[in-house]
């Protein structure tokens, strides 16, 4: 059971401090991090034939959505394995198997973003 009085004492964190909280987590994410280096590539690649094939407002949508969505994964995968060895840094079964779950997050993420990407130029 949550203690109240305890809670209520925590004194609120500025808005400031919450976003440099967010900035520093994703320096920590996109540093050393080669997946992301790739996936960050890619969407430079999209934007890049998003301009050469004038894309509309509404694929431009879609693809902005599939970026930001992959490169999430990838920050959530990295977040995870971040935790995973603060946890334990020898093999555990549990680790690497919630570890392959996040992995597979962002494989499902970039191949829904490709299927996407084809769609809009290609198809459209």
């Amino acid at each position: 059971m949550v203690d109240r009085e305890r809670t209520s004492m925590k004194p609120q964190r500025k808005w400031a401090d919450k976003f440099a909280d967010a900035f520093r987590g994703l320096a920590s994410g996109v540093s050393g991090q080669s997946s992301f280096a790739v996936h960050f590539f890619i969407a430079a690649c999209v934007i890049l034939a998003g301009f050469m094939l004038r894309t509309n407002l509404q694929e431009w949508c879609l693809l902005i959505l599939c970026m930001t969505l992959v490169l999430a994964a990838e920050m959530f995968n990295s977040a995870l394995e971040a935790l995973a060895k603060s946890i334990d840094t020898d093999h555990n079964p549990h680790l690497a198997k919630a570890l392959d779950i996040g992995s597979a997050a962002v494989l499902v993420t970039a191949i829904g973003s490709s299927l996407v990407g084809a769609i809009v130029f290609l198809v459209c």
